[in-house]
């Protein structure tokens, strides 16, 4: 099993989802990122329009769809602060 770390799924009008996962991948503007438990600190923009996957236990993988925004990674965990962000359809999703 993988280690586990914070994550924090925050848009401009609220928080949209918060709780332990596995990796988390986005698209930045400098190319697709993946974060694991221990990822060293980084600030990244996101890509317009992009995706963010959640990999959370049990295999299960949570998409949003966003546009535009920040990913962090600090010691305490990833935090994805998007201008829009809504959860992705089984038709949208890759």
């Amino acid at each position: 099993m993988s280690k586990l770390f914070h994550v924090e799924l925050v848009a401009v009008e609220a928080k949209v989802w918060s709780g332990e996962a596995e990796a988390v991948f986005a698209r930045t503007t400098e190319g697709e990122l993946g974060v694991l438990a221990g990822h060293a600190p980084l600030f990244g923009q996101l890509a317009a329009p992009g995706q963010v996957r959640i990999k959370v236990g049990n295999g299960e993988e949570l998409r949003y769809e966003v546009d535009g925004g920040f990913l962090s990674v600090t010691d305490d965990g990833v935090t994805v602060l998007a201008e829009t962000c809504v959860p992705a359809t089984a038709a949208a999703a890759h």
